[in-house]
């Protein structure tokens, strides 16, 4: 019989359709011959004079179907909107029948035969649609029952229900039970599937070689989605996820929604609604540039500015890939009203960004651009230093010249207490803007300082996920390494408010919530990837977590306050650090000294000039590299 079935499934679609043709036509006759044995008592055979009425039975009703469009429904995936069109299909063509034949002033047809005939076919006619569905369902299932993964259900709300339905039709994954915490559900059963507590979840995973738990949970609070992940993590099951109610297609759920697990979720952060107004303050109508537009943090930028609806937006960078595929992105965003220039150029070179901030009449400057790779910056320290800070101090001047209003600097928690280049040449970078603004009040300088971002360049998410992929070693720099994350676009969200908050000289400091420890993330990622931990301890483990040392420039932790002190501003995540600042008479030149060392390689220099401009600067260098332009043989 499958054969039979699978060289009907091969068939074209019209000798399908003449298929359903047929069956629906004996099913109608049958359906009528049947109405006339259930009203008289006993088996009937029409006489001449009724016969007609029996046989025109098909060409009453096949127009009509067709009218309805039954027969463009794929019999596989019939569903309760199909089934509602047969209701009205076969509805309007008994009516039509029992009219001919009462017009027909025919004897002996008595007024309950409609009614039957209406009632068995409606049975007969979506009860062969229903088996047909069932016995191609069966073959599609049997045809890839090795390819499927044996997975459980999450939740068992309104979301749970369309994704087992989804499933059902899919060949990736076979449903075989639900997971709720509601235990008034518990043991019992939706679409086949029964509801069990999560308390039965290992006997589940045991007896049914469940390879995925998909969380089906869209609208959960994102501190319990962590609560529900940090009970699955135990489990070597791959964990997977709806994206968040408003990312749900119109409460469409689709197989290919299902995603990886969001490293958002193992934060547990609760985002705080932004304020309109306050992220407006700086960009709406105006005119917007950002440095370093192509990297992680300013193609973000890029990203919510456009959609904030600046008059202009100019895309400043020294990377003519990294700009081309911006601009490529916010074209495709399509808005209207918003003109996006692309610009070459170099934050050091002051002609050039006067000349550009000049050009297109610049308000707004969000000043990104940086090395931020810490072990990178560290055997490039003279590039890293011209960069960062002399970078930072050039920009600030050619917009002091062209008489920008705002000039907001994207700082890094590596800025306290420095132990590397980079961490020091921001710090630096911090020191020129708040002293220029107290030099210059016809612009407002400020700065935001926050710690990592997730799946940012340098970030170790995606080292993570490319080492687990390629079946390991993960690799982690030391066991108590921790860091502050948070999303890219939730900390740039809080940059724009927090430079439509500044007054002039502020350094804004961003919440990051918890410190991560970098091993738990390791083990974390391992383990929501359906894998175990490689150890001592489990010998049979998947993948394994070497220890590589901290790099050149790092340390174990990072800080977000150079003296402790700060004061709350209206958005809880977004503080106003209290910090000692220079004076631009003190400060000029000792840059300027900086910037002759860098320019000249003499690292040994850098070193000591940055150590006196930045006491808290405690070089951490182990690593072999370049130290000065004598070291050249």
């Amino acid at each position: 019989m499958m054969i039979s079935l699978q060289k009907i499934v091969q068939m074209s679609r019209i000798n399908k359709q003449l298929i359903m043709f047929f069956i629906d036509s004996v099913a109608l006759v049958m359906s009528i011959l049947a109405s006339f044995s259930i009203r008289l008592g006993y088996l009937y055979w029409p006489g001449v004079d009724l016969l007609w009425l029996v046989l025109i039975g098909p060409f009453i009703a096949i127009p009509i179907f067709l009218r309805f469009g039954l027969y463009r429904v794929i019999t596989r995936y019939i569903g309760f909107k199909s089934l509602w069109k047969i209701l009205q299909a076969i509805t309007l063509y008994s009516l039509l029948w029992g009219i001919i034949g009462f017009m027909s002033a025919i004897d002996g047809l008595p007024r309950s035969v409609i009614l039957i005939n209406w009632f068995l076919a409606i049975i007969v006619l979506t009860g062969w649609r229903m088996i047909g569905r069932w016995l191609l369902e069966n073959l599609a299932l049997s045809n890839n029952a090795e390819d499927s993964s044996n997975v459980v259900i999450y939740g068992a709300g309104s979301a749970g229900r369309q994704l087992s339905i989804a499933l059902a039709q899919s060949i990736e994954y076979n449903p075989v039970a639900f997971i709720d915490d509601r235990s008034e559900i518990h043991h019992q059963s939706i679409n086949g599937l029964v509801i069990y507590s999560k308390d039965d979840l290992e006997d589940l995973i045991e007896e049914n070689s469940i390879k995925e738990v998909l969380l089906a949970m869209p609208s959960v609070t994102r501190s319990r989605r962590k609560e529900i992940i940090s009970f699955l993590e135990p489990y070597s099951v791959v964990v997977r996820s709806l994206p968040s109610v408003t990312e749900l297609a119109q409460g469409k759920v689709a197989v290919n929604d299902l995603l990886e697990i969001d490293l958002r979720d193992l934060l547990g952060r609760k985002p705080v609604k932004p304020n309109i107004q306050i992220l407006k303050k700086n960009i709406l109508k105006k005119t917007v540039l950002v440095t370093g537009a192509g990297g992680s943090i300013g193609s973000e930028l890029c990203r919510q500015v456009v959609l904030l609806k600046p008059n202009k937006l100019i895309l400043y960078d020294l990377s003519e890939f990294s700009l081309y595929i911006i601009e490529r992105e916010l074209l495709d965003f399509g808005m209207t009203g918003v003109e996006i220039f692309p610009v070459i150029g170099s934050v050091l070179d002051k002609k050039r960004m006067k000349y550009i901030f000049e050009f297109y009449e610049v308000q707004t400057i969000y000043h990104a651009a940086a090395y931020k790779h810490v072990p990178l910056v560290e055997i490039n320290q003279s590039q890293g230093v011209l960069n960062n800070a002399i970078g930072t101090m050039t920009a600030a001047k050619a917009a002091i010249s062209a008489n920008v209003e705002t000039f907001v600097l994207i700082s890094t928690d590596k800025a306290v207490r420095p132990t590397n280049i980079m961490g020091v040449s921001k710090r630096v970078a911090e020191l020129v803007v708040q002293a220029l603004d107290k030099e210059h009040h016809n612009i407002c300088f400020t700065m935001v300082r926050f710690g990592n971002v997730l799946d940012s360049s340098g970030s170790v998410i995606p080292l993570f996920k490319r080492q687990i992929k390629n079946g390991g070693p993960v690799t982690v720099t030391h066991s108590n390494v921790v860091r502050y994350f948070m999303t890219i676009p939730e900390a740039v969200e809080l940059v724009i408010q927090a430079g439509s908050m500044a007054k002039g000289g502020e350094v804004f400091v961003l919440d990051m919530g918890e410190p991560v420890r970098i091993y738990d993330l390791a083990v974390k990622m391992i383990k929501l990837s359906g894998l175990q931990v490689l150890d001592e301890n489990n010998p049979k483990g998947d993948i394994e977590i070497k220890y590589t040392g901290l790099r050149p420039g790092e340390k174990l932790y990072e800080e977000l306050l150079v003296d402790g002190n700060y004061t709350l501003t209206e958005n809880k995540l977004i503080m106003r650090a209290e910090e000692e600042m220079i004076n631009w008479n003190k400060l000029e030149p000792a840059i300027d000294q900086i910037k002759e060392a860098a320019l000249n390689i003499e690292t040994g220099k850098i070193y000591k000039l940055l150590s006196q401009l930045v006491p808290q600067f405690n070089p951490n260098s182990n690593g072999l590299y370049l130290k000065d332009k004598s070291d050249i043989k």
